[in-house]
């Protein structure tokens, strides 16, 4: 997609216009947040996670395991409920083991909670809420990885 590409979209009364998300993969600008780094087999799958999540309707979580998408959870409203639609269609077997991708931030520790509870390893997400403390304590409570990206793939 070539420098200065837009998206149009039609809303009632007019035209939301945006920049295209060109945001690709850039190891050297994670930052891990919790107490636990994730393993060179998480961080693969993160790398997955994060390029799969874009493309999906937000809120947006992308659950991957093995390089494969296993459990898309998206067009909700709210991060939770797509962490849940995320866990559910993915199914206990897939679920376990899986890294999970957020197009943005959690503002709460509950769509933590309910990956923790699908058994979700490590998290990718942008960062910048103002429960970032409470999100990453949820995240060191369960042993679960976690790493900011500083930009968001979240778009209307």
């Amino acid at each position: 997609m070539p420098a200065g590409a837009r998206q149009v979209r039609n809303v009632l009364g007019g035209l939301l216009v945006q920049d295209a998300d060109r945001l690709g993969w850039d190891v050297a600008t994670l930052k891990t947040v919790t107490k636990r780094a994730p393993t060179a087999a998480e961080l693969a799958d993160l790398e997955v996670a994060w390029l799969v999540v874009k493309h999906l309707k937000s809120n947006a979580i992308a659950l991957v395991k093995g390089g494969a998408l296993v459990g898309p959870g998206c067009g909700q409203m709210s991060r939770v409920n797509a962490s849940e639609l995320a866990v559910r269609l993915a199914g206990p077997s897939r679920a376990t083991g899986s890294v999970l991708g957020s197009d943005a931030f959690f503002p709460f520790p509950d769509g933590v909670a309910a990956a923790a509870a699908a058994g979700v390893t490590a998290i990718i997400q942008p960062g910048g809420a103002k429960g970032d403390p409470a999100v990453i304590a949820e995240a060191d409570r369960h042993g679960i990885a976690m790493v900011f990206t500083g930009v968001r793939h979240f778009r209307h």
